[in-house]
């Protein structure tokens, strides 16, 4: 049975299956691991159309008075462009960041901010391990990284983005929710976003499913792993295992061509399972299971 008897039918796509791809023979960031293309057989699942977004999260944790990971800690990054001022320390790498006290899921930007204006805006400040206890609590579980990109995809196909080909910009407003503008300085929110975008913003792709790229990045069950002889990746690998990180997918409202091309379908990430930011949200995968039952 479905533990969450509040989740329906209808905001699930079931996807087929069958032969497919992960991977690409068009690789933009190498050294992620983003190519070649391997084959790959999946099993009939069915994937949410939507992030989980902040009112469906507040519903798990009211039921079961879950503690989030950044709760735990005390603080998280946040985006500093989504702050008043810039407080807590930046990292000295990526100073875009900011280590904000009790930022969490709850109070995204910090104390004193909340989530009741944009309740259906992704959760965001959410760890793998997170997703993961609310995924159980739904029934569900984590996409694996081969079946988040056949459904970006659409099923089979090679493309780059969910709707095709053609090249999201500085301009164009109707693709996705990703950066525009001048990195990390200038956004000239031409998509009508400077932040997250609500769960059902964009047209959907060919499976009915929504934000496959851009808007936040989607955790998925894979360690993160980069198929590769290389030294680099051999370094790589040991950081990612001794870290316990994770892949993520679809890129998020803070990517741009110029720095962090990773909103395409086999673009890919990865971090670690208790870290989660302002831009890191998931959807939820379920097996085909005649026992389980769902709302009309």
């Amino acid at each position: 049975m479905n533990k969450n008897p509040k989740l329906s039918s209808k905001s699930i796509a079931w996807i087929s299956g069958g032969p497919s791809h992960i991977g690409t023979e068009r690789p933009e960031i190498k050294s992620d691991g983003e190519g070649p293309p391997r084959k790959t057989l999946l099993k009939p699942f069915g994937l949410s159309k939507t992030v989980t977004t902040f009112e469906e999260f507040s519903l798990f944790t009211q039921d079961t008075g879950y503690v989030t990971d950044a709760e735990r800690l005390g603080w998280s990054f946040v985006f500093r462009g989504l702050l008043e001022a810039n407080g807590g320390p930046q990292l000295p790498d990526l100073p875009w960041w900011n280590a904000v006290p009790d930022a969490c899921w709850s109070a995204p930007l910090g104390k004193g901010s909340g989530w009741a204006e944009m309740p259906y805006h992704p959760v965001v400040q959410v760890s793998l391990n997170d997703a993961r206890a609310y995924a159980d609590w739904v029934g569900g579980r984590l996409p694996t990284e081969a079946e988040w990109e056949h459904a970006a995809r659409g099923g089979a196909q090679t493309a780059r983005y969910p709707w095709g080909d053609e090249e999201p910009d500085d301009h164009n407003a109707n693709l996705c929710n990703i950066w525009q503008g001048n990195f990390p300085n200038t956004n000239t929110c031409a998509d009508g976003h400077y932040g997250t975008a609500p769960a059902h913003s964009f047209p959907p792709n060919a499976f009915d499913l929504y934000h496959m790229a851009g808007n936040v990045w989607e955790w998925c069950s894979d360690a993160f792993r980069i198929r590769s002889l290389s030294k680099a990746a051999k370094t790589r690998n040991v950081q990612a295992r001794r870290d316990r990180e994770h892949v993520l997918k679809g890129g998020s409202f803070l990517c741009h061509a110029s720095y962090c091309w990773r909103y395409r379908i086999a673009a890919r990430s990865g971090r670690p399972a208790d870290n989660g930011t302002s831009n890191c949200g998931f959807r939820i995968a379920f097996d085909v299971d005649s026992s389980r039952t769902f709302l009309p």
